[in-house]
């Protein structure tokens, strides 16, 4: 007989658990068993089931740790002498009552609190004691000018005037405006620990009860020199479920379940780069621009590799409408893709960016940000302000914090600035105003001032600047060169912008 307890919710509801012992005849999906993970158990939740010839295996997800971590175990690995938790038996739907249920209204209320920037003061920027007039921020522009959400309040922080009667108290913009950011559950954290420590255990990190079924289906990778073990699900052919090795090609993309077949195809190939033209060089790396409706195989490659290790993305097929600037480093073997993003032709909400991917094998090492940094050099010469298409990936969504906030700082530091509008932030780093409001409320650096919006350059701020500063001194940092981009802004025909057979 299995015992039921219970555990309360996030609501403060009670949730019966029924444990209980099993063997391996009674596991079923849904089952949380104690599972041994490098040298340790762990309680994770059996997803999926299937036969090989060495015996039964199990795709499981490890409770509360990242989504990537799942994956297939032999049953050897699960520790029966400990109480299993049972799923739940699945509640029945209540019963749809005919006359007396009112349909929900069409026209839902408008968020409250919502504002047009617009309409406001400009926030203006001072090394804590310049205030200049207010003015208005340009109305130019798409979204990103008009509307800032509201968001529930954070903790009251009040700063203390220096000596001076006149003066008022300057008080955190969480509480004197508060704003609502785009995504509620990754943005305003108290610390980066805290940050990380959320993303480990919510957002695309964690097991999605929709994707349930799509198990991570490949088990390695060899690419190049490197083995690579994927993180999600991608859609390459079901016969690739069952071998223990795939193939893929460094420089076509292609992809084998048979060694022989790839190194076959190796000794043929021709291509040593990606199949489009190459718009930078520097001495360390290159950018290739590929355009998806001239390429398909190859860009549908790409994004089927990319889907590995890129939890929420759903496009592999239709790459018409796209852009793909490829970044690669250079050898006596060839270009050697490193990572890449993807841009509309023509997006109508102005994003400068569709999806973003560093290959795990090159991740850590600053590649990250000079695809963010060569984005916005993008958009400077398209003379437009640009932002990356919500939502970001996890890993995404830290490395655009950590260039948005380094970015401003670095422009704030600047010898001989006095102050600067927000919406001039915007023209000098091609960030949308948005991009650069909320990047300034997550740094806790926007107080309201006398009837305005200043920018105060916090110590903290300062401090990780100089600390940034002396660890590239040390290790050394790469930037992208404007003056080495070969590009103009292309121009397409309105059938080159969308899907056409």
């Amino acid at each position: 007989m299995g015992v039921r307890e219970s555990h309360g919710d996030a609501t403060g509801t009670p949730e019966a658990v029924e444990k209980g012992f099993a063997t391996l005849d009674t596991l079923k999906i849904g089952v949380k068993a104690m599972v041994q993970k490098d040298g340790e158990f762990r309680k994770a939740e059996l997803l999926s089931f299937r036969q090989r010839k060495d015996g039964p295996y199990f795709y499981v997800h490890y409770v509360d740790f990242n989504k990537r971590l799942d994956e297939w175990i032999s049953a050897s690995r699960i520790d029966l002498s400990q109480e299993v938790e049972w799923p739940l038996p699945e509640k029945p739907e209540k019963k749809k009552t005919g006359a007396g249920n009112k349909a929900p209204s069409k026209n839902k209320r408008a968020r409250a609190g919502s504002r047009d920037v617009s309409a406001t003061p400009d926030r203006l920027v001072g090394k804590n004691i310049n205030v200049g007039k207010a003015q208005r921020p340009s109305k130019a522009g798409g979204k990103e000018n008009r509307v800032v959400e509201d968001a529930v309040e954070g903790a009251q922080a009040v700063i203390t005037p220096k000596k001076d009667p006149e003066d008022v108290e300057m008080v955190d913009v969480a509480d004197a405006h508060s704003i609502k950011l785009e995504d509620e559950k990754n943005m305003a954290p108290a610390t980066r620990e805290e940050e990380i420590e959320r993303l480990r255990t919510s957002g695309s990190m964690t097991q999605n009860p929709t994707e349930i079924h799509r198990v991570r289906n490949l088990n390695r990778l060899q690419m190049g020199k490197y083995e690579i073990e994927p993180w999600y699900f991608s859609p390459y052919p079901s016969s690739f479920t069952d071998v223990d090795m795939v193939y893929i090609d460094e420089f076509c993309l292609s992809y084998f379940d048979d060694k022989r077949a790839f190194e076959r195809h190796r000794s043929k190939c021709t291509l040593l780069h990606p199949p489009g033209n190459e718009i930078y060089r520097d001495d360390y790396i290159s950018f290739f621009e590929v355009d998806g409706r001239r390429q398909r195989t190859w860009c549908r490659n790409l994004c089927l590799l990319s889907k590995l290790f890129l939890d929420h993305k759903t496009l592999y097929y239709d790459v018409d409408p796209f852009l793909f600037y490829c970044m690669c480093t250079r050898d006596e073997t060839g270009c050697h893709l490193v990572g890449y993003f993807s841009k509309e032709k023509d997006s109508a909400e102005g994003y400068n960016l569709a999806c973003i991917l560093t290959l795990p094998q090159y991740q850590r090492r600053g590649f990250g940000r000079l695809l963010i940094s060569f984005s916005y050099e993008l958009s400077k010469r398209e003379g437009k302000l640009g932002s990356p298409e919500k939502p970001l990936s996890d890993l995404g969504l830290l490395g655009y914090r950590q260039y948005w906030r380094e970015t401003l700082v670095e422009i704030l530091v600047e010898p001989g600035r006095e102050s600067v509008s927000e919406n001039e932030l915007a023209l000098l780093t091609s960030m949308t105003e948005k991009d650069v409001h909320e990047t300034l409320v997550v740094l806790n650096m926007l107080r309201y001032h006398k009837g305005n919006w200043i920018i105060v350059l916090t110590d903290q701020a300062i401090e990780e600047h100089k600390k940034r500063i002396e660890k590239e001194k040390i290790k050394g940092t790469r930037k992208i060169d404007p003056a080495r981009l070969q590009w103009k802004p292309p121009v397409f025909t309105a059938s080159s912008r969308t899907w056409n057979w």
